[in-house]
């Protein structure tokens, strides 16, 4: 097992001694994954800040290097074992329990919806509240497990954080919670997003048999809630020369519910002018992104966000919806499109023949993408941190 050496850090003399859950990390990297890597590595950094990660069923000192094998054999020992959710909790709060008791810890940071049974202080992360609004995108045993742990672990948190203000006020509204229990840090984004001149793109073009600034793409876990379908449609509403100079790259892990998306994407598929990648790897991802000539980002409910910023930060202007936490992070250098198919195909179409505008929105991008980075993520966590602990 690799794991990616942090800043240095030398154990035991840092003041803080937090416990962080990295469990989640058992699956190919998507947003709560790259905000764990992220607000970790600028979190050591921090003076007064000592880390040990629970990865699953052993603790670390390091944060692994890449994503770890774990859930896809536990989706099918799901399907003949009952009760494989409870049984793999037991193995793992075990375990956590082991190290705790070795470590000791003097906070726990759970950055995720169900946190370990732990003696002492801790804070959690919501990223979302996806269960609430469109429980229909999550598989009934997973919302299920959602819907029994999720209460509880707020009453139990110290504090909560969250990736935008959108999700701090639903955060309140739905479950009570008091604002000032509340600690709003954006995410941010690696340095590998990046704008890149036209050779440096030329690697990754000729793999994909692209021309760089001449693609579009949608970056997403194929699931109903990213809304994909509308990008289709709007895509195939182009004038068919656009189409044939500009495929559509669509970038993303498969998700629950794929086959929802299969009529559509098939057809698009058929023509040549849709590919579908599957998960990349994060710097082919990034060197992909950085020369396509715009992002499609239709999705209904977001908590933040993530590949908005990260093209935006690639010199990337984004079309996208005008939903949940995404005007909070794009601003105003987003194209804001709702659920037309003709509004979606206006702006794509508007991107790739005006090149003044395409030029404003990059710009503006860049300018928007500053405001947010991991350095100021770990500085609010980290304050959140102290004040947990007094």
């Amino acid at each position: 097992m690799a794991y990616l050496p942090l800043p240095a850090v030398q154990r035991g003399s840092l003041g803080v001694h937090i416990a962080l859950n990295t469990s989640i990390l058992r699956a190919p990297r998507t947003g709560i994954g790259q905000y764990i890597a992220g607000l970790s590595a600028e979190l050591a950094k921090l003076s007064g800040t000592q880390l040990s990660f629970f990865t699953g069923m052993r603790w670390a000192s390091q944060l692994p290097a890449n994503a770890q094998p774990g859930y896809s054999r536990l989706s099918a020992l799901a399907k003949c074992l009952p009760n494989a959710y409870e049984l793999r909790r037991c193995l793992q709060q075990g375990a956590f329990n082991r190290g705790v008791k070795n470590l000791r810890p003097a906070l726990y940071h759970e950055p995720s919806l169900w946190p370990f049974e732990f003696d002492g202080p801790m804070i959690m992360t919501l990223h979302d509240l996806t269960h609430v609004h469109y429980p229909h995108t999550q598989p009934a045993d997973r919302l299920a497990e959602i819907e029994r742990r999720v209460g509880p672990a707020l009453e139990r948190a110290q504090l909560i954080m969250t990736d935008s203000q959108f999700v701090a006020d639903e955060l309140s509204a739905h479950y009570s919670v008091a604002p000032e229990r509340i600690r709003v840090a954006h995410l941010g984004y690696a340095q590998r997003f990046r704008p890149r001149a036209t050779e440096q793109l030329q690697n990754v073009a000729s793999r994909f048999s692209l021309t760089p600034n001449q693609y579009l793409m949608c970056v997403g876990t194929l699931e109903p809630r990213k809304n994909l379908p509308l990008a289709l449609e709007a895509y195939n509403l182009l004038p068919e020369p656009i189409r044939q100079r500009f495929p559509l790259l669509i970038a993303g892990m498969a998700g629950w519910q794929q086959d929802s998306l299969s009529k559509p994407l098939q057809a698009a598929l058929k023509s040549g002018q849709v590919r579908l990648l599957g998960y990349l790897e994060d710097e082919e991802l990034a060197e992909l992104l950085a020369g396509a000539r715009t992002l499609l980002f239709p999705s209904l409910y977001e908590g933040f966000g993530l590949p908005v910023l990260e093209a935006m930060a690639s010199g990337v202007p984004v079309i996208l919806s005008p939903r949940a936490s995404l005007p909070e992070v794009a601003g105003n250098a987003g194209t804001y499109a709702d659920q037309s198919a003709e509004d979606w195909r206006d702006a794509i179409q508007r991107l790739i023949e005006d090149d003044h505008e395409w030029q404003l929105k990059r710009d503006l991008g860049l300018q928007q993408a500053q405001q947010f980075s991991w350095a100021n993520c770990a500085r609010i966590t980290a304050a959140a941190y102290r004040e947990t602990l007094g």
